[in-house]
């Protein structure tokens, strides 16, 4: 692999200063510590490095990353975290030009020798006569807030890493003084140089086991049974990921206010009330928006509010089962029916009951079509409306979320904050049927839309 300089992507407390040092053990390697840390340039206390003042990385950070690349080193680098300058960070992860190094720690070893360096106020160990030693409590809220920051910044980097095509050198504290996966590095790295012996600069500071180092070692066993390591709980989401449908969106033709639809929800009604609070027809509303152009639309608008409704999924599926696919509109659901449930067409429909039978049969289709078991992908209409709000948040996030049992008194509520005295009145939509709802077609969508369930609140 080629690459023109390396990155160690860690955190805190996972040895980066230990990996550093036997890097830089290696000929033709310089790597250059926190030179993002928001706090310091480099080491701690250091407001200047290779003739860039803080100031000047503030302003431009790219000056002290050209700066240090331009030292003469066959290999540059530099340590990376998180909360470090957001702008590298950004640009090393999709840099592929960059090599990076992800180091990796038992998060409890982590937690605990964090709280012992902020207690002793020993960072780094040079010569073990020196050490500091001090029992630390452990704090069970503390510890998860650790777990989350650090499985968020693993899970984006393998997001951009997956995304732009690209692979890491990954390696666990444990490993940071194995001589052969040291070398193992540097041959990933390109380069010649290879280590006959460790490098022995700097000490592992707390070689006790954890029950040494707590005063309380009890209160661990007692947070991990309500910590789920593993996500087990999560509900698994493998629904394609989707674009803003900005050519859906409606502006206000006078009042500074921007319907963000998501299908299946209501739609035209709420298109018909923004129509009437500006005294004109549906059709004077901006607009066939793309990101362009709804950008120079909001620029003219001050005060601009933007909004979406959400719908019980059950109503919405209601909605879209008889409007759509019973009237025959949406034909290809129609065939994956037929082909994955038996579905027949030509059979009398005109019952409740026939009726209930098939709305079932869509629901499970739903279902199929959102966990990616079909080969028919999950137009909007049927889609989670938390995927369909995700595609919007991509251009922007609505500054409302409101719920359809809600209208009546939240839109006029909006209209007159954005001065209109007298708004008109919203004219509900008539959805969904009792007749088709029982126990199973309950179960069978919240099946299908437990992501949506879980994310608003809708009761079963």
């Amino acid at each position: 692999m080629a690459f023109d300089y390396f990155v160690i992507l860690a955190e805190m407390r996972t040895g980066s200063n230990l990996l550093e040092s036997n890097l830089n053990a290696f000929e033709g390697v310089e790597c250059h510590g926190e030179l993002f840390n928001t706090g310091f340039l480099n080491t701690p206390g250091t407001e200047s490095y290779r003739g860039v003042t803080f100031a000047q990385r503030e302003a431009d950070p790219w000056s002290l990353m050209m700066a240090v690349r331009a030292g003469g080193a066959r290999m540059t680098g530099f340590r990376l975290f998180h909360d470090h300058d957001r702008r590298i960070w950004d640009h090393v992860l999709k840099d592929t030009a960059c090599a990076k190094v992800v180091l990796t720690r038992n998060p409890l070893d982590s937690y605990v020798s964090r709280k012992i360096a902020a207690a002793t106020n020993q960072w780094k160990l040079g010569d073990v006569k020196n050490r500091r030693k001090e029992k630390v409590a452990f704090d069970a809220g503390e510890f998860e807030a650790h777990l989350a920051r650090l499985q968020g910044m693993q899970l984006e980097i393998q997001r951009v890493l997956q995304t732009t095509g690209q692979t890491a050198f990954h390696i666990g504290y444990d490993d940071a003084n194995d001589l052969d996966v040291l070398n193992g590095l540097a041959r990933w790295l390109g380069l010649p140089a290879r280590l006959d012996r460790l490098p022995r600069a700097l000490k592992k500071q707390n070689p006790e086991p954890l029950e040494e180092k707590l005063s309380n070692p009890e209160a661990v066993a007692q947070a991990m049974t309500r910590i789920d390591r593993f996500d087990l709980t999560r509900t698994p989401n493998f629904e394609v990921r989707r674009g803003p449908m900005l050519d859906a969106a409606k502006g206000g033709a006078k009042t500074p206010l921007l319907f963000l639809p998501l299908r299946g929800a209501p739609e035209a009604s709420v298109i018909d009330w923004m129509a009437a609070l500006d005294g004109v027809g549906p059709e004077a509303l901006a607009k066939d928006f793309d990101e362009g152009r709804l950008h120079q639309w909001r620029r003219g608008r001050a005060g601009l509010r933007s909004f979406a409704v959400l719908r019980h999924p059950l109503i919405r599926a209601q909605s879209v089962f008889s409007r759509r696919v019973l009237s025959g509109e949406l034909e290809p659901v129609r065939e994956h029916m037929t082909r994955l449930y038996g579905v027949d067409w030509s059979a009398d429909l005109g019952s409740a009951d026939a009726q209930r039978e098939v709305f079932k049969a869509f629901l499970k289709f739903c279902h199929a079509s959102i966990t990616g078991q079909t080969g028919l992908q999950p137009w909007p209409v049927w889609a989670t409306q938390s995927a369909l709000l995700e595609g919007y948040a991509k251009v922007l996030t609505p500054d409302l979320l409101l719920r359809e049992e809600d209208l009546a008194e939240d839109l006029p509520r909006l209209a007159q904050k954005l001065g209109h005295d007298v708004p008109p009145i919203w004219q509900g939509e008539t959805e969904g049927s009792d007749a088709l709802v029982d126990d199973e077609t309950r179960m069978l969508c919240r099946k299908a839309y437990g992501r949506d369930y879980d994310a608003f609140g809708f009761a079963d």
